[in-house]
């Protein structure tokens, strides 16, 4: 059997699609004793995980090292190319969010930096508001952008909202929700079609509430 190779974003999102992978019936105990290795395929060669960061799940997909991705939909909305976007997961659950100190005023006239690690998503929703912003891309910390006064506000990732409030900051406004999807090499969806709908219809029994297999 040829394995299905999935490039799997490591991490919390990780842990959130093996908890998945189980309760769809499916064997992912081979991933427990990981240490420092980064491959694995299970003992029935059904799957090969690639533990890769979420910034080259794309990559992988799209050269075709890996059949199929799992990845949030912040780095399909930055990458937006070369694979098919199948299947929200419904895991990962957070949104995209304009913040900043309580002295920011959205509406003042004035035109705004933007500290971001996401250029795209900032850029794309200022441009439908009609607003002509400065955007600065960050790619460490960018909560203490506005309060060293480099931006004016930000755009990034918003989980629970924890670390926004202990660094001063507060929501003005949410851009879109996002959560893990799963992408496809585009050519291998049609040569591995059906062992990518069996995976499909397993997790579809758990995201939509059914009973797992």
């Amino acid at each position: 059997m040829i394995p299905l190779t999935i490039a799997l974003t490591k991490g919390r999102l990780e842990k959130q699609t093996l908890t998945l992978f189980e309760q769809a019936g499916i064997d992912v105990s081979f991933m427990q004793d990981k240490q420092r290795k980064l491959i694995f395929t299970s003992p029935d060669k059904r799957f090969k995980f690639l533990l890769v960061k979420a910034a080259d799940v794309t990559t992988y997909v799209r050269h075709g090292v890996a059949d199929l991705g799992i990845v949030g939909k912040d780095v399909l909305i930055e990458h937006p190319f070369g694979y098919y976007e199948m299947l929200d997961l419904k895991i990962g659950v957070c949104k995209f969010s304009v913040a900043s100190t309580k002295q920011y005023r959205p509406d003042d006239y004035k035109r705004k930096r933007i500290a971001t690690k996401y250029p795209t998503v900032a850029s794309e929703h200022f441009r439908k508001k009609g607003e002509d912003v400065e955007i600065i891309k960050i790619e460490g910390s960018v909560e203490i952008a506005p309060v060293l006064g480099l931006a004016d506000a930000i755009v990034d990732i918003v989980e629970t909202g924890t670390t926004l409030k202990e660094n001063g900051l507060e929501i003005f406004e949410d851009i879109c929700p996002i959560s893990a999807r799963v992408i496809v090499n585009k050519a291998m969806l049609k040569r591995k079609r059906q062992a990518i709908f069996q995976l499909f219809d397993e997790l579809e029994c758990v995201i939509e509430g059914g009973k797992t297999r």
